[in-house]
């Protein structure tokens, strides 16, 4: 049985690159706010959660659809909040807390008084809310206070089930069920988790010429977490 023959059981929803995310309830919440674009409370929305949860997956997904950018330290720090937000109806700015950390706070004050005043909207990623990150400048951190926070969960049994079947299918790897029993319940519940593990599986599996079966992913999983 082929991972494309085990049911995912979550919806996908398109993003950029032809790649697929799945809804499930841990991210279902983040999902349903990037839906109700344009119409946010305030001009920024904030998603965060662990690392590998699936938000920088998410704001390509809001990219696909919204005509979103992305913008970065290097361009908060170049250019004029005028010239960086341009004609884009949204910006998106990914690991928004490491970006402060860049200096640029008052250029992302700026940015964000541009955007509203537009009618634009901007979308951040963080692993932490707002009201944890160390933001000097007052001004910008009651607005980044005062913007829509919205938590990714850690990834259930299910949900990472269908993150593992998603991740074979993509490679074009054919696993049968019982490798996904076999590593479920043996592996770390989070995404970046189930990439390591399944990129580490295929590397093995392509360098000794073998299918990917319980023995394999017995010994993959023994040395990663012998580390």
């Amino acid at each position: 049985m082929t991972p494309r023959q085990l049911p995912l059981g979550f919806p996908q929803r398109p993003a950029l690159g032809g790649e697929d995310f799945l809804v499930a309830p841990p991210n279902a919440d983040a999902v349903a706010w990037l839906d109700r674009w344009p119409d946010w409370p305030q001009p920024a929305l904030v998603i965060h959660g662990p690392p590998g949860c699936g938000k920088t997956h998410l704001s390509h997904v809001f990219r696909a659809i919204s005509g979103a950018v992305p913008v970065g330290a290097a361009e908060l720090a170049s250019a004029d909040p005028m010239t960086v937000a341009g004609t884009a109806p949204a910006i998106v700015i990914d690991d928004a807390e490491a970006v402060l950390g860049e200096g640029v706070e008052r250029p992302l004050f700026h940015l964000y008084n541009v955007l509203k005043e537009s009618g634009r909207r901007l979308l951040l990623t963080a692993v932490r809310p707002p009201v944890q990150w160390r933001v000097g400048l007052p001004d910008l951190a009651s607005r980044l206070n005062a913007a829509v926070a919205v938590g990714i969960r850690a990834p259930d049994e299910a949900l990472i089930q269908a993150v593992l079947v998603k991740l074979f299918a993509d490679r074009q790897l054919k696993v049968e069920a019982d490798v996904i029993a076999y590593v479920l319940p043996r592996m770390e519940r989070s995404f970046a988790a189930v990439g390591d593990l399944v990129a580490a599986l295929d590397a093995e599996a392509l360098a000794h010429r073998r299918n990917i079966t319980v023995p394999l992913a017995a010994d993959v999983l023994g040395r990663m977490v012998r580390g």
